[in-house]
């Protein structure tokens, strides 16, 4: 029986009390929040081990809501599932490009949705071949994903469960080329919507935060992304 907590943020009534319904029936402690702002307060109160966030919300719209979490160190490796209605590839890549882990478009099946949850649930802390508890040092570059921290020239600087998990697989087979779609599913999750762009945007978005260091992350055209250690930082 799962017991595993959710913290659901969605304005629309009926759409809400089915995503209740059919997680709680699959064992899931489930809150239901349908505003932002309420939202957000209970996420950093219950600190759960799922957000499912709609995108478009009143007040303080599920971006936000995101960003928010993100930002925030108690609350930035709880994984958020985005949900939208509109279905278009800019909505769905700009919350990833905010640090959602996955999305969900409307109209969906409860089955489906489920099965995205569990998938989310089940990439738990992040994998790698060589261990997930491993220290990965790569000149002033630390990845340590059993602490879920990175540093950088000794500043801890913050990177999303999803971004760990790409960067510390990559960094645990240096020169190895990988394509889109091997990450999307070793590291995104089997059941990961596929779109070459989510790997793009996560790629994007970890070599911001590596700064100097982002020379490790390289793209091989046509082909995909591997991890140089032997770049200059």
């Amino acid at each position: 029986m799962k017991r595993e907590s959710i913290v659901v943020i969605e304005d629309e009534n009926d759409i809400l009390d089915v995503i209740e319904y059919n997680l709680a029936r699959e064992g899931y402690r489930v809150r239901a929040f349908r505003n932002g702002e309420e939202g957000l307060e209970a996420v950093r109160r219950f600190a759960p081990d799922l957000v499912l966030l709609d995108l478009m919300l009143p007040g303080l719209d599920g971006l936000e809501v995101c960003r928010r979490l993100k930002q925030d160190a108690v609350t930035r490796s709880i994984p958020i599932i985005m949900v939208t209605a509109k279905g278009e590839e800019t909505d769905e890549v700009l919350g990833l490009g905010v640090g959602a882990d996955d999305y969900v478009t409307k109209p969906f099946s409860p089955k489906a949705l489920v099965a995205r949850v569990g998938a989310v649930l089940r990439r738990g802390a992040p994998k790698a071949d060589r261990g997930a508890g491993e220290r990965i040092v790569c000149g002033g570059l630390v990845i340590d994903a059993g602490r879920h921290e990175v540093r950088i020239d000794d500043e801890l600087v913050s990177f999303t469960a999803t971004e760990l998990r790409l960067l510390h697989f990559l960094a645990s087979h240096p020169g190895r080329v990988f394509s889109r779609d091997h990450l999307l599913s070793r590291v995104i999750g089997e059941d990961a919507v596929v779109l070459d762009r989510n790997i793009d945007v996560h790629v994007g978005a970890l070599r911001k935060k590596l700064g100097a260091y982002r020379a490790h992350v390289e793209t091989v055209r046509g082909v995909g992304y591997r991890f140089n250690d032997a770049a200059v930082g």
